[in-house]
Formats: structure tokens, C-alpha cells, sequence
């Protein structure tokens, strides 16, 4: 799903440093951060080189489940590298060789030029296609899916919709154009699509393969039916939403339901190697700008904030992903931590990054 991101009014000028995790102070700030306005539960997991910890608060336990939204992308992410890995498909193919031609008709048509052909699988792991945003962009009626369903009209649809949805909005850039990005659930959509195709097996059967099995992840899992009650309500603004249909569509654009422990296990996994070769890394670090202060790379994000914010101790620059439903999942190398969880609020996504810097900075 779609992050929305906006300048972060956070202020953390602690600059005290902790050789071990301040449990108590952290379910404190837990604590404090539950208002019953905006948050109503959060989640978090933290690993450092030497200790772990998970705390909650609100209505999240420790054990909670919640939906993970844009999250889910780093899962995609290390199918498709994985793959790579194997030789199983190269990030420059086009996507002509994986998708059927009825869903590349017309896919990307910008000024009477058709660059459908020229995709390819890393234009839709970078954002760098230039495919407008289904789940974000303007419909026909006026209304974005976004604004449709925090109104309350709960939909359902598939790749095919929602690539149909696509293409009745205007491209925003050449692919692959210089400097330029442009967050799109469409990518992942399909890429949902190429891995499919590779594979011959539904993506949750993949995911169930490479990385809930060997993982030992038993509580992370596709959502796939309207009436499965397991994963805490997301709440916009003051109001709880729920939206089953919805999120029984967006599957590897923003479909997993997890906890903070099982996510902190799967990012673990991303960034030393469990999927695909950690050189891969490196290659994957071509970032821009998208929505302040998150940039996007070759299939995750960095989260990196000026140093006006905080002029007595340098940002921690941190990589990963983060969701639409206050999820966040990411890994902060200069401090060796890994740190996930949520807030569960659709409306203000910097919530979540609040909680994040204030705990990083203890560390």
C-alpha cells in the first residue's frame, strides 16, 4: 500500500547513549504514546547485536497481529532477488517475457509513446516506470481507492483490475528517466505477476517456501479471507476501518498480516543473506526521492532525515520499508539494530517514524 509521508515534527535531542536496551523506558514511551484519538495500540521489536525486546501497548499485546500494508514489498523483494540468485530472471528483463500481452497493452502511453515494451523488472522494484499509482490515483469519479475506501466503501479487486485501473491514468515519466521515481502499487502488482509466472504457484505458496517455513514464521501469512478476525482493525483518524475486501487484494503490494517478532526475523533474514547474496546490497542502494524524507532504492526504501532535526546527534540513516498502516520495518546499520512494529493509523503515517527516531535514540 501507499505511503504518504510528510515533514516529521519530531523532536529527539537526547543525546545520552544506552549499552543495553532501557526496557523500562521504552514501554514508558510505549505507554505515553497511546491518546485514543490517533493511536489506539502500537507494536514495536527491537534486536541489537546483544539483546532483544518487544513491547506493546493499547490494544496490541506483545503477540499481536496486524496488517504490515507497503511493508510487504521487502517480502517480494527477496523472492525476486532470490530468484535472481538462481538465475531464474535478471533485473533488466523486460516484462514482456513473464506477463501476458493483454496486461502490457497500453500499460505505459506517454505523449502518443508506448514504452510498455521497454519495462523491466527493475523499473517496478525501483518505482523508476513511471506507471501512475492505482490504489492512489484519481478515478474516474473524482475519487482516489485510497479516498473510497477510508470512506467506507470496502472493494475488492484483482491484478487485472487494478492494472486496468492503471492505465486509465497518465504515466508520469519515460521509464527509467534520470533522478525521477514515483511510488506505485501497480509495480509490485506486477511483480506478484512475474514471480507467479516463474514459479507456477500463487504467491503466498512462495512466501510459504522461502521464507515462512525456514523462518519458523508461523503467525505471518497473506490475508486471503474477508472473514479472518486474527489481525487487529487499522483505525483512520479516531474510527477503526475495516476493510477486508481490500486488503484481500493488495497481496505483495500490501497484503501480509504479522507481528513485530516475526517481521524483525524476516528483516533479519533480508539484510544478512538468508535470500540472496548480501553484495546484492550495495547494487540495490540507487535511491530517490519518492515522499520526504524516504527515498526509494531497488526494492526498499531509505529513511534518512537532515540534520536540522536533531543538530546535537547525527539521524541514524535507516533501510527497509514501511506501510500505509503505521507499519515499519527497518534496519539501521551505523547502530547494527534492527527495529519493526506499528502504530495502526492509516491517517498520520509520521506516528510511526516518531516512535521509531525516539527509540533509536536511546540506543
Amino acid at each position: 500500500m501507499k505511503i504518504v509521508l510528510f515533514l516529521l515534527s519530531v523532536c529527539v535531542l537526547n543525546v545520552s547513549a544506552q549499552t543495553t536496551i532501557p526496557t523500562n523506558k521504552f514501554q514508558q514511551l510505549l505507554d505515553k504514546s497511546i491518546n485514543n484519538k490517533t493511536v489506539f495500540g502500537t507494536q514495536v521489536s527491537i534486536l541489537t547485536p546483544t539483546e532483544s525486546w518487544t513491547g506493546a501497548a493499547g490494544n496490541l499485546d506483545k503477540e499481536s497481529s496486524f496488517y504490515i500494508a507497503s511493508t510487504t514489498k521487502l517480502y517480494v523483494t527477496a523472492v525476486i532477488m532470490h530468484y535472481r540468485s538462481l538465475g531464474k530472471l535478471t533485473l533488466e528483463d523486460t516484462l514482456g517475457k513473464y506477463l501476458p500481452q493483454p496486461l502490457l497493452i497500453g500499460l505505459h502511453v506517454l505523449n502518443g509513446n508506448d514504452y510498455s515494451h521497454v519495462l523491466t523488472i527493475r523499473h517496478l522494484l525501483a518505482h523508476t516506470s513511471g506507471l501512475p499509482d492505482y490504489f492512489l490515483g484519481k478515478l474516474e469519479n473524482g475519487n482516489s481507492l485510497y479516498e473510497e475506501l477510508t470512506k467506507g466503501n470496502d472493494q475488492s479487486w484483482d491484478v487485472e483490475k487494478a492494472i486496468a485501473l492503471s492505465k486509465t491514468m497518465k504515466p508520469l515519466f519515460v521509464p527509467g528517466a534520470p533522478g525521477k521515481a514515483n511510488y506505485s502499487d501497480a509495480n509490485f502488482q506486477l511483480l506478484d505477476a512475474i514471480i507467479e509466472k516463474i514459479s507456477g504457484k500463487k504467491l503466498e505458496e512462495v512466501f510459504q517456501e522461502l521464507i515462512y517455513k525456514p523462518l519458523g514464521l508461523s503467525k505471518t501469512y497473506i490475508y486471503s479471507d474477508i472473514n479472518d478476525k486474527t489481525p487487529k482493525v487499522m483505525y483512520y483518524k479516531d474510527q477503526p476501518l475495516p476493510i477486508p475486501k481490500a486488503m484481500t487484494s493488495f497481496q505483495g503490494d500490501g497484503g501480509i498480516v504479522s507481528n513485530s517478532q516475526e517481521l524483525l526475523t524476516f528483516l533479519k533474514g533480508f539484510f544478512n543473506g538468508t535470500y540472496f547474496p548480501v553484495a546484492y546490497l550495495e547494487e540495490m542502494k540507487e535511491f530517490n526521492p519518492i515522499m520526504f524524507p524516504l527515498e526509494n532504492g531497488v526494492g526498499m526504501m531509505r529513511f534518512k532525515l537532515p540534520r536540522i532535526f536533531s543538530p546535537f546527534k547525527a539521524m541514524p540513516v535507516c533501510y527497509g520499508h514501511s506501510g500505509l498502516s503505521g507499519a515499519f520495518a527497518y534496519y539501521c546499520p551505523e547502530k547494527n539494530v534492527f527495529i519493526t512494529g506499528t502504530v495502526n493509523q492509516i491517517s498520520q503515517p509520521q506516528l510511526s517514524y516518531q516512535i521509531m527516531l525516539k527509540l533509536l535514540f536511546d540506543l
